[in-house]
């Protein structure tokens, strides 16, 4: 074999990693991006969850991607573990569907119609009629299955290409050696999966090792560990995807690990059980592309079939391995919304008012965290922001679904008007939740361009973060507790926090001026004041509402008539929180 044939079978990988990547994307814009939400109302028994996981994972051609898809789905809180396991578990049976396809090129025959049959004769018209689609249509729906028939031409393309690379492999001592000496059970399932790790597609992997079959050298001896291997290689993925996510979701990724560790462990003890007793004639018989796909298949169905009945000690499994945090267990995971409490609209309505109230503390917690990184910058906290903006997003649309089907029933006005409120507060905290995730894209900035701000700078950002997060406390305060007095402090301290935002802007342009401060650290500044002004402004339209509620008044009347300066209370705490935060600035250098 020489550094052509090297060559050669790289771009045969390559080309056979592409195509799938390009079907299966192709597949998932087709669907609409509706696999979550499939996923989701379809998996109520572990046999149906098995079931949809496998023709998920069939459609989009990675196992991994459906086992990324649930890990996502159980972060979000919107799939229980339960769930989750059977899904993981049809993904491995999904996942067989290459090496059956790639097993066509074994057709053989001289008529027309096998000839036709051939992926070495279908797969170029079904890329070139994808290309057709694709390049020449406007349409987005004949695009993408443009795009699919085009990944499956690529795909079988990189088949027949690393097919023709490692050909003179036959005739290589060193090549039969080496696979002779992975019959060795524990070298065989390494090797299996260490090179699926390494290109993260147990069905490339598998789809490699059916074109180094048709060198003569793959027998069942040395396959069988392999292909068992490969198996155990696909769960680094959602082993990555679970990084810095909730405990649920490391939950699932590690379920997917002791899932097909456990089920390797039990086949490697049976098959080589029944080797010791003479039942594999065929040890040392060469493998086909049809034997491995089918030893791959037969794998997974078995194994599947052998958990079904443990789904619950998989679960208890990963209960113990992966403790429950107290953050995932109070911060992550959605309202429970029960539509049966409609016959009591009042009991409903007090549900959906906790969730909103989940939703405040979400988004005040962002604000902090994103706040925190502009200092201590760390990638599992980002996650963790983006995590809880998700969930946030998530939140905005069930609450409102659920408040509009309260007010679908038969209503007090009092009841009516609470619907109003809370939906215009959901949409207030989903605001301030938005203005959170701009700051974190101001210290990921940042950290990614090695900015650096002045220490007067630093100074004033703790000190515009301690305000805002007092108003983000006095506002939850207010909202959880129904009370007025917190509610009222609202105002003064959100017109502190402009007054704060406009020294600090005027305080900036004169280091600028004076060259103390960088031009691009300056422009990240003046966003993160832009955004956390943002943030108490909707504190300011949250407290105003309760206010307006609570005393009958108009809240933007009340507004300005604070503004106005003739309310003695109101001129008590503004004074407050100016000698507290205001009066500092000239202090800092």
């Amino acid at each position: 074999m020489t550094i052509f044939n090297v060559i050669n079978l790289a771009g045969g990988i390559a080309l056979f990693l592409y195509g799938m990547s390009i079907m299966g994307a192709g597949l998932e814009k087709l669907a609409g991006g509706k696999l979550e939400g499939v996923l989701q109302r379809l998996t109520r028994s572990v046999p149906r969850a098995v079931l949809l996981g496998a023709v998920i994972t069939g459609l989009i051609q990675s196992s991994a991607g459906t086992t990324v898809i649930c890990v996502g789905l159980v972060n979000s809180g919107i799939f229980t573990l339960p769930q989750a396991i059977g899904v993981i578990m049809g993904a491995n049976i999904g996942t067989t569907v290459t090496g059956q396809l790639i097993r066509l090129s074994d057709i053989s025959g001289g008529g027309w119609l096998l000839t036709m049959l051939k992926p070495s004769t279908f797969s170029p018209l079904v890329a070139f009629a994808g290309a057709i689609l694709f390049v020449f249509f406007k349409s987005p729906k004949k695009r993408n299955i443009g795009q699919i028939m085009m990944g499956f031409g690529i795909l079988f393309t990189g088949m027949f290409t690393m097919e023709a690379a490692v050909a003179p492999l036959k005739d290589s001592p060193f090549f039969v050696q080496l696979f002779s000496s992975l019959q060795n059970p524990i070298l065989g399932v390494l090797a299996g999966a260490l090179v699926t790790v390494a290109i993260q597609s147990s069905s490339a992997s598998v789809g490699i090792l059916q074109a180094l079959s048709t060198t003569g050298a793959i027998t069942w001896g040395s396959a069988i560990p392999i292909i068992l291997g490969q198996n155990i290689g696909t769960c680094s993925t959602p082993l990555i995807a679970s990084i810095g996510a909730s405990t649920g979701a490391k939950r699932s990724a590690i379920v997917h690990l002791y899932f097909n560790v456990i089920g390797t462990t039990v086949f490697l003890v049976a098959i080589y059980g029944l080797k010791a007793v003479g039942l594999f004639p065929f040890w040392d018989q060469v493998m086909s592309k049809g034997d491995i796909a089918n030893f791959h298949t037969l794998f997974n169905v078995l194994v599947t079939l052998m958990f079904i009945p443990f789904t619950r000690a998989l679960a208890w499994l990963a209960e113990k391995t992966i403790p429950e945090r107290a953050e995932d267990a109070q911060d992550l995971s959605l309202p429970v919304l029960d539509e049966r409490l409609f016959t009591s609209p009042a009991v409903a309505l007090q549900q959906a008012r906790a969730a909103v109230e989940k939703m405040g503390s979400r988004a005040s917690t962002n604000f902090c965290k994103a706040f925190g990184q502009l200092e201590h910058y760390n990638d599992e906290v980002t996650l963790n922001i983006q995590t809880r903006e998700d969930l946030l997003d998530k939140m905005e649309v069930s609450i409102s679904d659920y408040l509009v089907k309260i007010g679908d029933r038969e209503l007090t006005e009092n009841e009516n008007r609470q619907i109003t409120e809370l939906l215009k507060l959901i949409g207030e905290y989903e605001r301030i939740g938005d203005y959170s995730i701009n700051i974190l894209e101001c210290a990921q900035r940042v950290q990614d361009r090695e900015l650096h701000f002045s220490s007067a700078a630093k100074q004033e950002l703790e000190l515009l973060y301690r305000a805002v997060k007092e108003i983000l406390q006095l506002t939850a305060g207010a909202f959880s507790g129904a009370d007025l007095a917190k509610a009222q402090q609202v105002e003064p301290l959100e017109e502190t926090v402009d007054q704060i935002c406009f020294a600090m802007r005027e305080r900036h342009i004169l280091r600028l001026k004076s060259g103390r401060c960088e031009l691009e650290a300056g422009i990240v500044f003046l966003d993160i004041i832009t955004n956390a002004e943002r943030v108490s402004d909707h504190c300011s339209n949250i407290a105003g509402r309760l206010v307006g509620n609570e005393l009958d008044v108009d809240a933007h009347a009340r507004k300005q008539a604070l503004h106005a300066g003739t309310n003695p209370e109101y001129n008590r705490l503004l004074e407050e929180y100016r000698q507290k935060y205001l009066e500092l600035l000239p202090q800092m250098a």
